[in-house]
């Protein structure tokens, strides 16, 4: 697959990535940590392009969801299963699906993207989503793969499908020490001083 999207350049990774989300599942994770570690000094733009290509791509099942309604998700999931994916999107329809963005196969990402566009999620609050999760996901890949090699990608996703708690325990920290930090710089900023105007 790399020599075949080799002619492409950097773009070819947008393609796969495209691809992978609309229809055809590809080792997505792998093949972004080869391109990264052929070109080391770029590989944040290779996380970021097949990012923006998983967020286009998703479109495609997004709007199948938005224009099958609830009978295309009843023939994946229950009834019970509908009603709890019901109510994560009206509690929090953004992490409903950029948290499944994160996570690498076989988590079933595919039934969240489908059940944003049943649930009639904003297409341009879903295209965030997916980006932002996958933004995170591919960009961890790229820069632990220029340190390790391309193999640690592999030993990351054995660890999260086999530990899949620990690994939302982990995530769940790290997002929470994000935003911590980010309150106190928040709070913590002096207000602008506002001059008094002379007429």
């Amino acid at each position: 697959m790399h020599h075949l999207l080799k002619p492409l350049g950097p773009w070819g990774i947008l393609v796969a990535s495209f691809v992978d989300s609309a229809s055809v599942p590809l080792p997505i994770d792998i093949m972004v940590a080869g391109w990264a570690w052929v070109d080391k000094r770029h590989f944040y733009i290779y996380a970021l392009l097949a990012a923006a290509g998983s967020a286009l791509g998703g479109l495609v099942p997004f709007f199948l969801g938005r224009a099958g309604g609830e009978f295309v998700l009843l023939r994946y999931v229950n009834r019970s299963r509908f009603e709890a994916l019901r109510d994560r999107f009206e509690k929090q329809e953004f992490l409903a699906v950029m948290v499944p963005s994160l996570m690498p196969p076989p988590a079933t990402w595919k039934l969240f993207v489908i059940g944003a566009g049943v649930f009639e999620m904003r297409t341009i609050n879903f295209l965030l989503a997916v980006f932002v999760g996958r933004m995170i996901r591919f960009g961890v890949e790229t820069t632990l793969t220029v340190i390790y090699g391309p193999q640690i990608v592999s030993v990351v996703g054995d660890f999260a499908r086999q530990h899949f708690a620990l690994a939302m325990l982990l995530l769940a920290v790290i997002f929470g020490t994000l935003g911590w930090w980010m309150w106190t710089k928040l709070r913590g900023k002096p207000a602008a001083k506002v001059e008094p105007s002379v007429e």
